[in-house]
């Protein structure tokens, strides 16, 4: 497989396969290398969703990695995605931050590729993910700026063979067939409600739709949206959260509307 487009470019590994454990272990292996040793093996892991990268500015001690100096890591086209991976502690916990993620439209719809981060993430050692996205909304009761905690996910390009996990058959990437009951951890979910009512911000808990883009949808395409039981829609999440699913990492995701 090419790892990306021919527009652009990787450091070292140009066929980086992410359906090669071997090949991702090489990745973990060059990243390992270049981290400080407190930061070797780390806690939570945060994907900044679009305009969310500042969300990296919260941790203390950090040590930045930009993903120019990450063989086989596609470095983002989109704005407001830094593309770095920031170490640093978070009251007290070593957390690593995706600060630019990686969309499907920007990668041939390699959804493999676009989740290999969560794989990396798995291997420093997080236990738990938090996802975050700007989507677009649908429910007719959300207005611009609302925060709605995902509960649940229609992920339209997995349905139709674009999966992360198609292809894969390597033990080592953990179970073929992937349980999505829970997706997104009710505990996880809970103590996030509570901390918004504890600050005040207001919040719904909703169901996200993923579809390929880049283009929006057509206001049909809302409205079959919608009548599947969406809230919110948006071009990524989905594959991160199967691929966490199968690593049996936790999952707490949230949209920005």
């Amino acid at each position: 497989l090419q790892s990306m487009p021919h527009n652009n470019s990787t450091v070292g590994h140009s066929s980086f396969d992410p359906r090669n454990f071997d090949d991702i272990l090489d990745i973990y292996d060059s990243i390992q290398n270049q981290l400080p040793e407190e930061f070797k093996h780390v806690q939570i892991g945060i994907i900044c969703g679009s305009g969310l990268g500042t969300m990296a500015n919260l941790l203390t001690n950090t040590f930045i990695l930009p993903y120019s100096k990450i063989p086989g890591f596609p470095i983002p086209s989109v704005k407001g995605h830094k593309g770095n991976l920031v170490f640093g502690y978070l009251h007290g916990m070593k957390v690593v931050c995706q600060q630019g993620r990686f969309h499907p439209y920007e990668l041939d719809m390699n959804l493999a590729l676009c989740a290999t981060p969560v794989r990396i993430m798995y291997l420093l050692g997080i236990h738990t993910m938090i996802v975050s996205n700007a989507a677009g909304g649908i429910n007719p009761a959300f207005k611009f700026g609302d925060l709605m905690i995902i509960k649940d996910h229609i992920f339209m390009p997995g349905l139709v063979g674009f999966s992360p996990l198609v292809g894969i058959s390597d033990d080592r990437f953990g179970t073929r067939f992937v349980s999505m009951h829970d997706a997104y951890d009710r505990s996880l979910r809970n103590m996030a409600a509570t901390v918004a009512d504890r600050l005040k911000v207001p919040y719904s808990e909703g169901v996200y739709v993923l579809n390929g883009g880049p283009q929006y949808e057509t206001p049909a395409e809302v409205r079959m949206f919608k009548a599947l039981g969406a809230d919110a829609l948006g071009m990524s999440t989905a594959h991160e959260v199967t691929v966490a699913r199968q690593c049996g990492i936790r999952n707490s995701s949230s949209d920005s509307l």
